[in-house]
């Protein structure tokens, strides 16, 4: 594989996502902190004005916005699809500083602890996935299947991109120790490109563990679309543990457990974001998976 030219960090995809920020601020006043021999390092505050006022976006989700019709498609002027447009036209293989790797830093509200979510299985990304959490078992790898043939998001524009989630964290506040084990992370990240660069990548376990998305659950709603319950207090902040057939997963406001139905043991991750209740999205559910390098 070629070697890495450029990687790009991306913080404030989201307004009211703080780490991130925060991290990209910390790098660009000190940006030998993330300069290494054999690659650039650039830094990116994606939705300037959404940080600003406070909110997670201010017309639509940013990181919905980087699908090739959308970003083609010049009546789209929302502030997030021009957004959008110049982080293409800056981070893409035909951008003005072009990166072969993304790293879009988020923060969630659910209990994702340090969460790695991979766009594609390029070995480039299954090895320093792998690299990972042989050296932090806390690490958990998430493979997220998008039904968009074109994928809506912003790590989508390079070849070998990921994104950083770290939770629990409320939105619009910074939680020093998970700053710091992100910020730990990046380092990290960065020191494996700067092996693999000079052909001697560290080493790691053969074998893969890691959480493919297969579908996601919403809460019960009634004919007016509004939510009738609850997540159940026994799977709250449980994101990566198994959720087995006849377990509970919601709670009705007169207390009636509403159980899980699937037919095999599931693994639910982003459980009670509170971002995706727009979204129509109580959790997610993976499958647990191993891939063999």
């Amino acid at each position: 594989m070629k070697k890495i030219k450029r990687v790009a960090l991306v913080g404030g995809t989201h307004g009211n996502e703080l780490t991130g920020i925060y991290l990209v601020k910390k790098f660009q006043k000190t940006p030998n902190l993330i300069k290494r021999f054999s690659f650039e390092s650039s830094t990116i505050l994606a939705n300037p004005k959404a940080f600003e006022i406070g909110k997670r976006y201010v017309d639509t989700d940013l990181n919905r916005c980087f699908r090739r019709q959308d970003l083609l498609n010049l009546n789209l002027s929302s502030y997030e699809s021009q957004r959008a447009k110049v982080i293409y036209q800056t981070f893409s293989s035909i951008g003005t500083q072009p990166a072969d790797v993304i790293l879009d830093l988020h923060s969630t509200t659910a209990n994702m602890g340090l969460t790695i979510i991979l766009g594609s299985k390029h070995r480039f990304n299954l090895e320093l996935a792998a690299y990972l959490v042989s050296i932090n078992p806390r690490v958990k790898i998430l493979y997220s299947v998008t039904k968009y043939q074109d994928s809506p998001y912003l790590d989508s524009i390079a070849e070998y991109s990921c994104t950083v989630e770290v939770g629990p964290v409320a939105q619009g506040i910074l939680d020093a120790a998970l700053f710091n084990q992100t910020e730990e992370l990046i380092q990290t990240i960065l020191d494996y490109i700067e092996a693999y660069n000079q052909g001697t990548p560290p080493q790691s376990t053969s074998t893969l563990t890691f959480y493919e998305t297969s579908k996601t659950v919403d809460f019960p709603r009634n004919e007016l679309g509004e939510i009738q319950a609850m997540i159940h207090p026994r799977l709250q902040f449980q994101d990566y543990q198994p959720l087995h057939p006849g377990d509970p997963i919601f709670l009705t406001f007169d207390g009636e457990e509403i159980i899980y139905k699937g037919d095999s043991t599931v693994y639910p991750v982003f459980i009670n974001e509170a971002a995706y209740y727009e979204k129509g999205v109580a959790m997610c559910i993976t499958q647990m998976k191993q891939e063999v390098l």
